[in-house]
């Protein structure tokens, strides 16, 4: 793995593991992470660890300062919050509250992100100043934003900013980037077309059929990709829910009908093209058929973008850790969204994928899915990177070894 110490380490593992089965067994959706972020704050107290609670709200930043003289400030970022899922998962760690669970491995972001602060706290040997981040509401795309309206990177400084990823599949020991565009922006829409309800059988000739539109419209998004953005660029349009009426009454037209659904793009222009189409056609098809139309867009997040320093500073740590034929240098782009963007277009940042491995059914249960869990064997690997990451962007120049590495 790397050269940090290892039995230090391995001691960590046993308390790591249930911690990151605590919290996964309490999960906290978007801004309700009050348990989640007094864990977190407490553990980083405990190893007299610098904190700040309560940035965005339910947001934990802990401040540590190397031994050695150094004035680089840099800050490593991982989500705590959960998903609104009903967790099918049968082991005793399983979540205790109904309907929420950790399906995206942030429970194993905040244990990993915790490890590496607790060995760095105990063996500070690094230059300059490190910022945990410990970030709310991930999911809902508004942590990040939350964050840094109440300052973070003017209260805590960073010349560069890292995130990490679980990613299932991929084997244990492996981990993947990519230099320059990495994800999709997102933005997700609710459109509502509104007409007049109507009897189905007996009269649909007297109302002003709500459902018609919304049929045209939900076929004719594709045709915005299709043939509004070029076939070089890629984008995609996807609906993910649709309501109205009453599944009891199937003979009752109804009023009202809600499409909502998600677009993602990586450039502005296309998500401007976007914008538009969802717009026009909206009005189009419900002007139509004598109905009207409300619609609301939010932009979400921009794509995630990672920087060609701060991208060799992560490559360099990677490797260290992993060693390099484990290290992917080229990960496919993704349409997945993330608000890690944020920060990353405002400080140098750069994100990576570790490998999270199977179940131990042996089969893959993807994220976002209601049989995935983190895989606890990748928790090393995760502390490590962090730990050499530190000590890959605040060496001191001072006593440097004859490989260039801190002594």
């Amino acid at each position: 793995m790397s050269s940090i110490d290892r039995s230090k380490l391995d001691a960590y593992m046993p308390d790591l593991i249930a911690l990151r089965h605590d919290i996964h067994a309490h999960p906290e959706t978007a801004f309700e992470e009050v348990r989640t972020s007094a864990l977190v704050a407490e553990k980083l107290k405990e190893w007299g660890i610098e904190v700040h609670e309560a940035i965005g709200r339910t947001g934990v930043v802990g401040v540590l300062k190397g031994s050695r003289p150094g004035q680089r400030r840099i800050g490593l970022r991982a989500d705590i919050d959960a998903l609104h899922i009903f967790e099918r998962n049968a082991f005793d760690y399983a979540s205790t509250v109904e309907g929420k669970m950790h399906a995206c491995g942030h429970d194993g972001h905040t244990t990993m992100l915790l490890g590496a602060a607790r060995y760095l706290a105990q063996n500070p040997d690094f230059a300059g100043t490190v910022h945990f981040i410990f970030q709310p509401a991930e999911e809902s795309a508004g942590g990040a934003p939350a964050m840094m309206k109440d300052g973070l990177f003017d209260r805590f400084p960073c010349d560069a900013v890292y995130g990490l990823h679980t990613e299932p599949g991929r084997p244990v020991g492996e981990i993947a980037s990519r230099i320059g565009p990495a994800l999709a922006g997102s933005m997700s829409f609710h459109i509502t077309f509104k007409g007049t309800a109507g009897h189905g059988g007996a009269a649909p000739h007297l109302a002003d059929d709500c459902t018609i539109p919304v049929a045209h419209f939900i076929l004719g998004l594709q045709s915005i990709v299709g043939r509004k953005v070029a076939a070089i660029d890629a984008a995609v349009i996807s609906i993910g829910h649709i309501s109205g009426g009453s599944k009891g009454s199937p003979n009752v037209m109804p009023a009202e009908m809600l499409v909502s659904g998600t677009a993602r793009y990586f450039r502005d222009d296309v998500q401007q093209i976007i914008l538009r189409g969802l717009r026009d056609q909206a009005e189009f098809f419900a002007k139509a058929s004598n109905c009207s139309v409300d619609i609301q867009i939010n932009e979400g997040t921009p794509p995630l973008v990672n920087h060609p320093e701060a991208f060799e500073s992560a490559l360099a740590a990677a490797e260290k850790t992993f060693g390099k034929d484990k290290v992917e240098r080229e990960r496919p782009l993704s349409t997945g969204g993330e608000d890690f963007a944020y920060f990353a277009n405002t400080v140098p940042g750069t994100y990576m994928w570790m490998g999270g491995g199977v179940g131990p059914d042996g089969l893959v249960h993807d994220v976002h899915t209601d049989r995935f869990d983190f895989n606890d064997a990748s928790i090393p690997y995760g502390v490590s990177y962090w730990v050499n990451l530190v000590h890959t962007e605040l060496r001191s120049d001072e006593t440097p070894t004859q490989d260039g590495e801190v002594a």
